[in-house]
């Protein structure tokens, strides 16, 4: 039983890593093997110019890209952890009369497409001269409805005795919320920030329209670049994809240990 759970586990792992391995591949191939009758496991020869070759490419600013994807996706990140965890945690905890009519609006806009409320938006953003922008692409993803409701969830089945023994010690609200809920919560906030940060990342109509000029593209806006009705780069391509993806990869290593620890823990330390 336990040789067939490995083995499970080992085809499962083997067809995940299929699309890495093909997208490093094709990387470091030249355009004559990637598109070759007969398939090789591996180039030839691997050709590390192809990395020169991307980078110096004058017509998509690669670094530029990647560090405005960054910042991006950072900001937001820490914009919902901020904004949707105070938000999660008064309409959980702090009892005022219209608690319950809040959370219905943001409920609410759960149902609302985000086609429909993409033209307005759009407008919004152009009204305040944020297109071409970065504060164009940051600033209307900081707030998420969503996120707002699962902060909201998990802070109802947050344990009140540490709560409780925060107040006795003369915290209000905002001193219990720093020094006591965040301090055991750290799990779940890695685990939001984990999909925060892909998500940010990995936005592209948004970007496409309010980023206009090469100096506010985002990574994926210049990766949708190598390919269009004119030409396609499919080396140069393929290993901007396989450079894109090694921020997710990192970040997903980094708040491991975290993620399983948000899957396992209620918020009581051992």
């Amino acid at each position: 039983m336990k040789a067939l759970r490995y083995l499970a586990l080992s085809m499962a792992a083997v067809l995940f890593l299929i699309p890495f391995y093909l997208v490093l591949r094709n990387g470091l191939a030249t355009e004559q093997e990637i598109t070759a009758r007969q398939w090789t496991f591996w180039p030839s020869e691997i050709h590390w110019e192809n990395f020169g070759a991307l980078f110096a490419n004058p017509a998509v600013p690669m670094v530029r890209s990647m560090v405005n994807s960054l910042v991006v996706a950072v900001l937001q990140t820490v914009g919902q952890l901020l904004l949707c965890g105070l938000a999660g945690y008064g309409l959980a905890r702090i009892p005022y009369r219209y608690a319950n009519v809040v959370l219905y609006f943001v409920v609410a806009t759960l149902m609302i497409p985000a086609a429909v409320t993409f033209v307005p938006t759009f407008v919004v953003v152009s009204t305040l001269g944020w297109v071409s922008d970065l504060r164009g692409l940051v600033i209307p993803g900081l707030f998420s409805g969503f996120t707002a409701f699962l902060f909201r969830q998990y802070f109802l089945n947050f344990p009140r005795e540490l709560e409780e023994a925060a107040r006795i010690d003369g915290l209000g609200h905002w001193g219990t919320y720093w020094r006591v809920v965040v301090p055991n919560s750290k799990g779940f906030f890695a685990a939001l920030g984990v999909i925060a940060f892909v998500t940010s990342w990995n936005q592209f109509l948004w970007p496409l329209v309010i980023a206009q000029d090469q100096d506010s593209w985002t990574v994926q806006v210049a990766l949708s670049t190598f390919l269009t009705a004119q030409s396609i780069e499919v080396t140069q391509l393929f290993l901007a994809a396989a450079i894109s993806i090694t921020p997710l990869v990192v970040v997903f290593v980094a708040l491991q240990r975290l993620l399983v620890r948000g899957a396992t823990e209620t918020g009581i330390k051992g």
